[in-house]
């Protein structure tokens, strides 16, 4: 296999931290790449009014290929009061780089595997008829739209009178038509046929190479009928061209009330931006929490892996760091399955398994105590710590 070349970026808090570690897991697999730093993150919005600078957008068209850690985003007024003074006032506007890197490049098709490893102390259990306790195994893996719905971006504070008109051609519209442009928001939630299309090829198509049974669309056509509607439609459509796959539905509202009650019944779930983010972060409370959360963020060229977890930057300073790696492990293994390099990928969730089902190494979340300077002392792991032990069972 050809050497590549993986664009990295750290972005702030542990997103360093973790990154550096994913890194010496891929090379103590046996993966050979070169690796390029690219800025991404809150310390350029700060500099440069933009958190996510033209030359790594560059890197990323040129290489195809990235390896993401985690940013700190805050609210608009937050965001603006810390740019540089000679910035403010220029017209510079926030806007998440992550989600700009998914619009910028399409990358449309977010996957964010959620399975459970035997032994881990986070693990979802529930209740016997008999008294007793049960461990399902779960198994889900989300594909979730990533590029339009609400987190689309096409919204207004103070909307022009250009986007009250075209509201207001809506029936709907007339029972806040009273209330002034300076107290209305509007969000848009937009999907198009194409995008879902294409996310529903990729789930059945996945599905169908390993060997789920069902893919079930988790959104809500019953209030949001056009766009809601539309994913269920095109569902139907791709079914007919799987049809040993089954296509299940679940509203978001009783799928969170369902994942909990039996977790093990769902397979593939596909849902638009909003309800994708949200059932995938319910999935992975499952199986640990956002610890244990990967996943990829894929285009027709270029596709960026990350772990779901935010930057938690209370943490950043810790020394040694305590931060448990294994979501961004995972995510450098989906890395791998992406090029073709699935024996390698394999490895080294199967390390990770190891290390999770004998329990000596265990970061502070599975030791279920707080975070902080402390855990060391209460006997947590630190996030090296971690990290070698799963090398270690790479052998």
């Amino acid at each position: 296999m050809a050497r590549r070349t993986v664009v990295t970026m750290p972005g702030d808090g542990i997103g360093k931290v973790v990154l550096e570690d994913s890194i010496r897991v891929l090379e103590a697999v046996g993966f050979e790449a070169d690796y390029v730093h690219a800025d991404i993150g809150w310390e350029f919005w700060v500099k440069e009014g933009n958190p996510l600078p033209q030359r790594t957008l560059d890197l990323l068209e040129e290489h195809h290929l990235g390896l993401f850690g985690a940013i700190t985003s805050k609210p608009k007024n937050e965001a603006d009061l810390e740019l540089a003074p000679e910035l403010r006032d220029k017209g510079y506007v926030y806007f998440s780089p992550i989600v700009g890197l998914r619009q910028k490049f399409n990358l449309d098709i977010c996957i964010r595997p959620c399975r459970s490893f035997a032994g881990n102390p986070l693990n979802f259990i529930r209740r016997t008829a008999d008294g007793g306790f049960e461990e399902p195994p779960v198994d889900a893996v989300i594909f979730r739209q990533n590029t339009e719905g609400l987190y689309g971006g096409i919204e207004w504070t103070n909307p022009p009178d250009q986007v009250r008109e075209a509201m207001a051609t809506h029936t709907k519209f007339k029972g806040v038509a009273h209330v002034p442009s300076e107290d209305m928001a509007i969000s848009t939630r937009v999907f198009t046929r194409n995008a879902c299309r294409r996310i529903l090829e990729a789930a059945f198509e996945y599905a169908e190479k390993h060997g789920y049974e069902s893919v079930t669309v988790c959104e809500k056509p019953n209030v949001l009928r056009e766009t809601s509607g539309m994913m269920e439609e095109v569902a139907r459509e791709v079914q007919k061209e799987h049809p040993t796959i089954q296509h299940w539905s679940t509203n978001i509202d009783a799928q969170m009330m369902w994942l909990t009650k039996n977790p093990e019944n769902y397979g593939v779930l596909v849902a638009g931006n909003m309800f994708g983010d949200i059932v995938s972060d319910a999935f992975a409370g499952l199986v640990g929490g956002l610890g244990f959360a990967c996943s990829a963020n894929i285009g027709d060229e270029v596709a960026v892996f990350e772990p779901t977890h935010g930057s938690a930057p209370k943490y950043e300073e810790l020394d040694p760091p305590i931060v448990n790696p294994i979501a961004m492990i995972l995510s450098a293994a989906m890395l791998l399955d992406h090029i073709g390099d699935t024996d390698k990928a394999t490895r080294i969730r199967e390390a990770v398994g190891a290390v999770v089902t004998e329990g000596k190494v265990r970061s502070y979340d599975m030791k279920k105590i707080p975070g902080g300077s402390s855990s060391i002392e209460k006997g947590a792991a630190t996030t090296f710590q971690v990290t070698d032990a799963i090398i270690e069972k790479l052998g």
